[in-house]
């Protein structure tokens, strides 16, 4: 029988935020003063449910509900590039400033990119080198003060992470490709990434500035870590997979990559994944229907478990804007409706929330992670294999080290086909050992909390 096992007496440093999304809510700050939010349109109630502690902004200006085309995008937000940065008059954040206000009113924190959305139209616009490398710089210079510092009638928000572009390296060597997010050569894109990165922390010493959002080409990702000088508080990479393996060895690889050029401080962030088993014909219709049901979560779940033991220092799921590809979490036509693929980030949230990750190990396609505070614990578990003929394996699930003098409380919630993560079993056990026998299908998930009595 394959085992599970939680050492909750061997701690090993705070939860990860491992359920980070790209993109907030959906909602209009109108209805919050209102109080008419619909689940029609509006999910921030259910955003602010799953406990959601950052959401990048990428791709945003693709969606109509968070304001299209003018939203975020330095090029929409400074849509004048001749003209003066210093003044407010120059900028259009109206949208952008709703669309960041919706996701604080969620308790989540913005992770700005700096940048544009991909490009995969015939005609490209703010995919291009920058005429003025420094003048782009003192533009975002000037949206992180309207953020952070209230410059133009603006926020004082906690906004730390600033990304400086996204993918330069996509298509990179293929000459088949036409360039979707950058249009310059990468020697173009390590001197704009320089300039811009050493303006911005000199303006901002307390902020984390970095990128650059890397595709997935190495050999780029090498090029450009060798000749860096300017500041790199985190780099930021992405990969799509379908089994958790992919994953966790990307993630090997960028920790040495940085650690080999002397980046050993840099935050490693993966903010672009999700399940794709390819990219093309049947196999990507087959990744888009299986997102927002049992078997997307469970791949999430177990990307989740996995990389909290992992070098990643933060994990921004792709994405949570209510679309019909890419969103697992919420229906694209009633938006306050939530899929199979929502409950994962609630079940990692149970941990996060107990703050102080301890030791898990699994075997034979388990996943396992779990927590714990002085009188709490948490576990979260799933059996996840990409066939999906796999058999149902029974597991033993070890948890030992945790139990009150007059006992604990287990209690069992289950995502599975059937179950949106329902109450479905209680026990009581005596001492700091309780190893229950779970018998789970391929993709099915548990949270188990725990509480002394």
């Amino acid at each position: 029988m394959p085992n599970l096992k939680v050492n909750f007496e061997k701690t090993l440093g705070a939860v990860k935020p491992m359920h980070a999304v790209n993109n907030g809510p959906s909602v209009q700050l109108k209805d919050v003063e209102n109080g008419t939010l619909h689940p029609f349109n509006n999910n921030l109630y259910e955003f602010k449910n799953a406990g959601i502690p950052y959401a990048r902004t990428h791709d945003s200006s693709f969606y109509h509900r968070y304001g299209q085309e003018h939203t975020v995008d330095v090029y929409y937000i400074f849509p004048n590039f001749d003209a003066d940065p210093t003044d407010p008059e120059n900028y259009d954040f109206a949208l952008t400033d709703q669309y960041v206000q919706g996701c604080y009113l969620a308790n989540t924190e913005v992770f700005y990119r700096l940048g544009h959305r991909i490009e995969h139209e015939i005609k490209k616009y703010g995919i291009h080198p920058p005429k003025d490398f420094h003048k782009w710089a003192v533009i975002c210079e000037h949206i992180i003060r309207h953020y952070t510092e209230g410059w133009a009638d603006g926020f004082n928000f906690k906004m730390d992470y600033w990304e400086i572009w996204n993918e330069p390296d996509l298509y990179y060597g293929m000459e088949d490709k036409v360039s979707a997010t950058w249009s310059g050569t990468p020697e173009q894109f390590f001197e704009f990434y320089h300039v811009v990165a050493t303006h911005l922390k000199k303006c901002f010493p307390h902020l984390k500035i970095g990128g650059p959002a890397l595709a997935g080409n190495y050999e780029w990702a090498e090029m450009f870590l060798s000749q860096l000088k300017a500041p790199l508080d985190f780099f930021s990479w992405h990969v799509y997979a379908h089994n958790v393996e992919r994953i966790t060895t990307r993630a090997i690889k960028t920790r040495e990559l940085l650690d080999k050029y002397g980046f050993k401080d840099t935050e490693s962030i993966l903010n672009e994944w999700n399940y794709v088993l390819g990219w093309h014909g049947d196999d990507i219709v087959y990744s888009h229907d299986q997102r927002g049901k049992i078997k997307g979560a469970a791949f999430s779940l177990a990307t989740m478990c996995a990389c909290q033991y992992s070098s990643i220092d933060m994990l921004m799921y792709y994405d949570a804007r209510p679309n019909e590809f890419w969103n697992g979490m919420f229906d694209c036509t009633v938006i306050g409706r939530v899929l199979k693929g929502y409950y994962p980030f609630t079940m990692f949230n149970e941990l996060y929330r107990l703050g102080e990750s301890v030791e898990a190990t699994a075997e034979n396609n388990g996943f396992i992670c779990a927590a714990r505070n002085e009188n709490e614990a948490a576990v979260i578990l799933t059996h996840f294999n990409d066939d999906d003929s796999t058999e149902p394996q029974t597991f033993s699930v070890d948890l030992s080290g945790f139990g009150g003098e007059n006992g604990t409380q287990a209690e069992f919630y289950l995502l599975d086909d059937t179950h949106n993560l329902e109450l479905v079993g209680k026990a009581t056990y005596y001492g700091d050992r309780f190893v229950p026998e779970l018998i789970l299908p391929n993709f099915s998930c548990y949270l188990i909390r725990l509480r002394r009595k």
